[in-house]
């Protein structure tokens, strides 16, 4: 059973981080959301969506026949992450302001809240598979259907490790998102913005006492997981090559429970917890097969809750370093 895995173990490795670094860059939109509003938003999967989609949209309108070369593709990849991080961080601040802050000043219930994240998920979806797609990408009643993306760069082998060939592009998405989130906790640690979320994931009420623009701190913090979030579309559109409308919704349950099992309101255990989810779904699909991907990682997630709901740190945002 376990000869797969130990035979070829160095590169379910490499793929399993890959894999964990996205997951990991999509799961702080969800930590830093639930670490500021105690809100699961479950509409985090389709600002991903908008990231690859955003991503998809700029190499198709590059009109490639092969792969770019040199300062051409340093600026293709550049434009490729710009636009699908601002496309998500935009939509992620559109989608605060229209579905989550009237129920806020009017002091709705959490549920309410998790209720119109559920709705705004399902017509982001609609709408990009009824409107969007069509149109956009000019593809006429085929906006449910999966689309492939031009490769935009080669993907040769830079080294091996224990027999596995690591390529360009999965170093480029593993560093990418280590610097993503080394980036992110700078921010949240050393600057007064950062103070503010802190302050206010702590105590709103006092926070706002003390001068805190707490309207301004949660559309900063939807813009930032939101900017996570479209840059991991744009690293998974690069390694994967395909888009599509729902193609968030498995995914985004997967970096929920990688924030889950990292400690739900914790940065670095976000990372960590998709890293560590990478591994285990990868090693999993090794020993019992690819079809148990998806159920292993769903399996994590309950036992996770069940016997160590904090988390593997366990450290909430509000605890973070002053």
């Amino acid at each position: 059973m376990f000869d797969n895995l130990l035979g070829s173990f160095w590169p379910y490795t490499i793929d399993g981080l890959v894999l964990g670094a996205i997951y990991g860059l999509v799961a702080l939109g969800y930590t830093m959301v639930y670490g500021v509003l105690r809100l699961i938003n479950f509409a985090h999967s389709e600002i991903f969506m908008i990231g690859t989609m955003a991503s998809a949209f700029v190499v198709m309108s590059m009109g490639l026949t092969h792969p770019l070369t040199g300062f051409a593709l340093v600026g293709g990849l550049l434009l490729m992450i710009l636009v699908g991080g601002f496309a998500s961080a935009g939509s992620a601040m559109l989608l605060e302001r229209i579905a989550y802050r009237p129920l806020r000043k009017r002091g709705a219930s959490r549920l309410a809240a998790l209720i119109s994240a559920i709705g705004a998920s399902l017509f982001l979806q609609e709408l990009f598979a009824l409107v969007i797609i069509p149109h956009a990408f000019n593809r006429p009643e085929q906006g449910r259907n999966q689309m492939g993306v031009a490769r935009i760069m080669d993907k040769d082998v830079l080294f091996s490790i224990g027999g596995a060939d690591v390529r360009v592009d999965q170093l480029l998405i593993f560093v990418a998102a280590i610097g993503m989130m080394v980036l992110l906790d700078q921010v949240v640690n050393r600057t007064k913005i950062g103070r503010g979320i802190r302050a206010t994931s702590q105590d709103p009420q006092t926070a706002m006492l003390m001068g805190v623009d707490i309207d301004k701190i949660v559309r900063v913090t939807f813009l930032i997981g939101g900017l996570m979030a479209g840059v991991a579309g744009a690293l998974f559109v690069l390694q994967f090559e395909v888009t599509k409308f729902s193609i968030g919704f498995l995914l985004g349950i997967k970096a929920f429970t990688a924030a889950v099992l990292g400690g739900i309101g914790n940065l670095r255990g976000a990372l960590l917890g998709g890293l560590f989810l990478g591994l285990i779904e990868n090693y999993g699909a090794a020993v019992f097969g690819s079809g148990w991907k998806d159920v292993i990682a769903f399996s994590v997630l309950v036992l996770v809750l069940m016997f160590r709901p904090t988390g593997i740190l366990g450290e909430s945002l509000q605890q973070a370093r002053a």
